[in-house]
């Protein structure tokens, strides 16, 4: 399976990770060297995604001067700045851009370190549109720095998914990337809104499955967060 496309959701205001992002939008913060957005950039282009659409808001100029020159993936943009949409209205207002096949979503706050593998091509080698329309990274809640919650999800023997429900907790925890067919974005409104939403319809009709992270995953979306994503990388 090959996927060239891909939706990276930098758009956000970065709140928590204030002071830092006072001066600077929270996917270029640098961790480890690099910015958080290169990351997640870099590891696209090294499973063959050929293009990436950003969306932006906060201090995109900024934003837009740091991408400008990046061609692997080619970038295009998804303009927010007159009203951020969230995760889900983002996918909808940048839908135009992403074509008509399977896409890899990602956030751009999170960092992993694997156990050898490359998590994005174990969701590449598990991918079957017939039976899904959403394959979701999901990282051990156990093997995971700056995320307190009690955990988002369970994985079923088949790689079916189900939510945490009324449960004081679940083992795994979203890890910041799907692979999401478009077909899932068809008669939504153009309106912010969480991808939450789609993700529901998805685990009505049984199409939601997921891959496990093997690896340390690290949400940066704190300072703490991103001292304890530094400490473990180093």
């Amino acid at each position: 399976m090959k996927i060239d496309t891909a939706m990276v959701m930098a758009a956000g205001l970065g709140t928590r990770m204030r002071p830092l992002t006072e001066t600077r939008p929270k996917p270029l913060i640098p961790v480890a060297g690099r910015a958080l957005i290169d990351h997640m950039l870099d590891a696209l282009a090294a499973v063959g995604v050929e293009k990436a659409v950003v969306n932006v808001h906060y201090l995109a100029p900024m934003m837009l001067a740091h991408l400008g020159p990046r061609t692997t993936p080619r970038i295009a943009i998804s303009d927010e700045r007159p009203r951020l949409m969230e995760t889900g209205g983002g996918l909808v207002q940048a839908a135009p851009l992403l074509g008509d096949r399977p896409i890899f979503v990602t956030n751009t706050d999170q960092v992993w370190r694997t156990d050898g593998a490359d998590p994005l091509a174990d969701m590449l080698a598990a991918w079957d549109g017939l039976r899904m329309d959403v394959l979701l990274l999901l990282a051990r809640k156990a093997r995971t720095t700056g995320f307190d919650g009690a955990g988002d999800f369970f994985l079923a023997a088949d790689g079916r998914v189900g939510r945490r429900g009324a449960a004081a907790e679940a083992p795994f925890v979203y890890a910041g990337v799907q692979i999401l067919h478009p077909r899932l974005l068809e008669g939504w409104p153009l309106e912010p809104f969480s991808t939450n939403r789609i993700w529901d319809l998805a685990l009505e009709r049984a199409r939601v499955f997921a891959v496990p992270l093997e690896g340390d995953w690290m949400h940066v979306g704190d300072p703490n967060g991103l001292k304890a994503a530094e400490a473990r990388l180093a």
